[in-house]
C-alpha cells in the first residue's frame, strides 16, 4: 500500500517521465530482453525497432504516475492493456520480471542521486499495486473467455482450413478447431493470439478476426511486412491443413449495439476488424457508411466483396480513395480528408464512428471527425502507442 509520502515521490517523477520516459522505457527493454529470454515471445521485434512499443510503455507510466491518486481516471487505458496482455497469454510470474527491469532501468537512467532507495521503493509499491489490478483483470478475462461457449484457456489447436490471397500483399486463413468442438461467439472488432516455434524461438502475434462470428471458423488476413517475422512465415510457409496454436478471442475495440447510423472508416490493413464489424451490421437496419483508403487497387483485398454487399443493402454506402487510381476505380484520389469526409458523411453528425489504420491517417481521421461535430464520446479507434500522438 502506497504511503502519502510514497504518492508524493511518484507524482514528482512525472516531469522527468514527460521529457525521459522513452529512454527509460527503451533502456527498460534492452534490459529485459537480453537477460530474460522467456519474455521475449511476448514483445514483438518490429515494434521495438519502430519505437511503438517503448512509447506506448512510457505512455502508460506516464498515465498511471498523473493519476495515482485516482485510478478510475485512467479510463479505458487498463481494458486496452489487459485485453492485449490476455491475447499473448500474459501470466502472474512474470510481471515480477518486469517490476524487476522497470526498477533497475530507473536506476540506471537516472543515476543514483536522483533514483534514490527511497523513490526506488515508491516505484516498488507503486508497481506492485498497478501489477495487481492488471493480473486480477486479466484473470476475469481468461476466466470468462474459459467459461463461454466453445470457451477454452491458454492454447488450442486450429486447422489452416483455406489459405486465400485477397490482394498483392494481404492473404486470408481459414482456421478451424482440430477438435471439431464449438468455438467463440467473438465480438466484432476482437483479435486472436497466435503462437509459433520458429527456428528464430518463440513468437507470439495479435491477428484481428476479419469475419464476423459464424461458430465454426475465425478468419485472420494477414499483410506480409517487410521485416515480419511471423507475417513472411504465414505468407511462404503456412500451408492449408498445417496446425497452429491459438489463444482465445480478446480486445475491447468492439461494435457497440445502437440504432444511430453506423460510420466505418478504414486505411490499409486496418480494414480487417472493421470487415466483421460491417458484416455483424448488415444483419441489423442501420445506415452503413463504409469509406476506405488504400495505396491502389492492387492492395485493396476486399472491394469485390464489399461490392457484393452493397448489391442487396441499400443500407450500405461505400466510399473509396486510393493515394494512385490510374484505373479511375475509387470515388476520390490522393489522402482522405477533412473536405472528403464532409462529403461523404450523413449531414446529421449524431453518428457512431469506428475508425483504424496507419497513424497520420488516424490522427487525420480523429481530427476531421472532432471539426466535423462528431461527439467524441462516439468515435472509437484501436491504437498501438500513445493515444497522445492522435491529438
Amino acid at each position: 500500500m502506497l504511503t502519502n509520502a510514497q504518492r508524493n515521490i511518484i507524482k514528482a517523477t512525472v516531469p522527468l517521465l514527460e521529457t525521459g520516459g522513452e529512454t527509460l522505457t527503451k533502456h527498460f527493454y534492452n534490459i529485459m530482453l537480453n537477460e530474460y529470454t522467456d519474455v521475449r515471445p511476448l514483445f514483438n521485434k518490429t515494434n521495438q525497432i519502430t519505437g511503438d512499443q517503448p512509447r506506448a510503455l512510457a505512455h502508460s507510466i506516464l498515465m498511471y504516475a498523473k493519476h495515482i491518486d485516482n485510478l478510475e481516471n485512467l479510463g479505458n487505458l487498463v481494458s486496452i492493456i489487459t485485453n492485449k496482455h490476455a491475447a499473448l497469454q500474459v501470466l502472474p510470474e512474470q510481471y515480477a520480471i518486469v517490476g524487476t527491469c522497470i526498477l533497475r532501468a530507473i536506476r540506471e537512467v537516472l543515476g543514483t542521486e536522483i533514483a534514490t532507495d527511497e523513490v526506488i521503493e515508491a516505484w516498488r509499491v507503486a508497481y506492485g499495486q498497478l501489477a495487481d489490478v492488471l493480473i486480477k483483470v486479466e484473470e476475469n478475462l481468461y476466466q470468462q473467455q474459459e467459461d463461454v461457449t466453445g470457451g477454452w484457456r491458454g492454447e488450442r489447436l486450429f486447422r489452416v482450413a483455406k489459405k486465400v490471397p485477397e490482394s498483392s500483399e494481404v492473404v486470408s486463413f481459414y482456421l478451424e478447431p482440430k477438435d471439431g468442438k464449438a468455438i467463440i461467439h467473438h465480438k466484432p472488432g476482437q483479435y486472436l493470439g497466435l503462437r509459433f516455434v520458429l527456428l528464430e524461438g518463440e513468437q507470439r502475434r495479435n491477428y484481428s478476426i476479419s469475419e464476423a462470428a459464424n461458430g465454426k471458423y475465425y478468419r485472420i488476413s494477414v499483410k506480409r511486412e517487410n521485416q515480419g517475422v511471423i507475417s513472411n512465415h504465414l505468407h511462404d510457409h503456412v500451408k492449408e491443413g498445417d496446425i497452429i496454436r491459438v489463444y482465445p478471442p480478446f480486445g475491447d475495440f468492439t461494435l457497440q449495439e445502437s440504432d444511430k447510423p453506423l460510420v466505418l472508416i478504414s486505411g490499409g490493413v486496418g480494414v480487417t476488424p472493421i470487415l466483421s464489424m460491417l458484416q455483424a451490421a448488415l444483419t441489423t437496419q442501420r445506415s452503413i457508411y463504409f469509406i476506405h483508403a488504400a495505396r491502389n487497387a492492387e492492395v485493396d483485398g476486399f472491394r469485390n466483396w464489399i461490392r457484393e454487399q452493397q448489391k442487396t443493402h441499400n443500407n450500405l454506402h461505400c466510399f473509396y480513395c486510393y493515394e494512385q487510381d490510374s484505373n479511375k476505380l475509387a470515388d476520390a484520389e490522393g489522402m482522405i480528408d477533412k473536405s472528403l469526409l464532409a462529403k461523404w458523411l450523413p449531414a446529421n453528425k449524431d453518428i457512431d464512428a469506428y475508425f483504424l489504420g496507419p497513424k497520420p491517417f488516424m490522427v487525420t481521421i480523429k481530427k476531421a471527425l472532432k471539426e466535423l461535430g462528431v461527439p467524441e464520446s462516439q468515435t472509437h479507434y484501436e491504437f498501438f502507442g500513445p493515444a497522445s500522438e492522435l491529438a
